[in-house]
This record gives C-alpha cells, structure tokens and sequence, in this order.
C-alpha cells in the first residue's frame, strides 16, 4: 500500500506560534505525529511535507499521482487563491481530504471559496488539529472503498 500524503502549505509550520487564539497551541509535529499514530493502527504509512511555495506544493501533489495513496491537504492561504493548485489535485484522481483547523466559512469573507475544495472527496473545517484524525479516518474509508470498487 503506498502511504497517504499528508501535506501542509504557508505558515502552517508556524503552528503554535501563530495566533494561538485562532489554531491553538499544537504544532506542526503534533500534527504529524497524530496523524501517523492513526495511520499506524490501520496499517497505513504517513508521509508528512510541508512547504510555504505554491510551486512546491503542485510538485509534491503531482509526485503524490503515482507515489500515494491519498492526500490530506491543509493548503492554507492557496486555498482560497491557487487554480494551479486545483488543476493539480484534480490530475491526482486520489481520494482528497482537505483540512482547514479554522472555520473558513465563519472568517474573512474572501476565505470562504476554497479551490481546493472542487478537487476535495471531502472537507473538514473548524475541528482545530483533531480535523486531521477526522480526515485520516475518512481517507481509511475512501481506500477502503477504491480497493473494493477496483477488485
């Protein structure tokens, strides 16, 4: 089984730094290591990148084509600006969970379009960082189902 990309964009490094308020106090490697921990208890490899480029996230998606077996993707502030990004995930014909640890659709009004989400099985938003486990869940489901649809 390939592993499942979990792949994060700008500033999301900065996690438990930036605006605690808004994203709280889990950092970058909470969330990796949360999302490993489920991936481990259903026999699936995690593979965790992080890049504050667009151009580096439209690689890693397209490596993912082949590489993975499905995305996680918090794409942060790309969401809500990237086509490029879009055109790319699409391209993957992967199951997609997006995840944003906000409620973008309760924030500033230019953040309730997410490009992302036209590419996305799925989306989860407002759940802080438990989003992830909620998405590692739904991705075990979306393999799960490819795997019989595809037997």
């Amino acid at each position: 089984m390939k592993p499942v990309l979990v792949l994060n964009g700008p500033n999301l490094n900065m996690l438990g730094v930036r605006e605690p308020e808004k994203y709280g106090m889990a950092t970058l490697k909470d969330v990796e290591d949360l999302c490993t921990r489920i991936g481990e208890k259903f026999g699936l490899k995690v593979e965790c990148r992080q890049s504050n480029s667009e151009s580096g996230l439209i690689d890693m998606v397209q490596t993912a084509r082949e590489a993975n077996s499905a995305i996680i993707i918090n794409a942060g502030g790309y969401s809500h600006t990237s086509v490029a990004l879009l055109d790319a995930l699409t391209l993957t014909e992967l199951p997609i969970v997006e995840v944003h640890i906000t409620n973008i659709h309760a924030r500033e009004e230019f953040r309730h379009n997410s490009y992302v989400s036209r590419a996305a099985t799925a989306t989860i938003c407002g759940c802080g960082i438990d989003g992830y486990a909620y998405a590692m869940n739904t991705v075990v489901k979306l393999i799960e189902e490819k795997r019989k649809f595809n037997a």
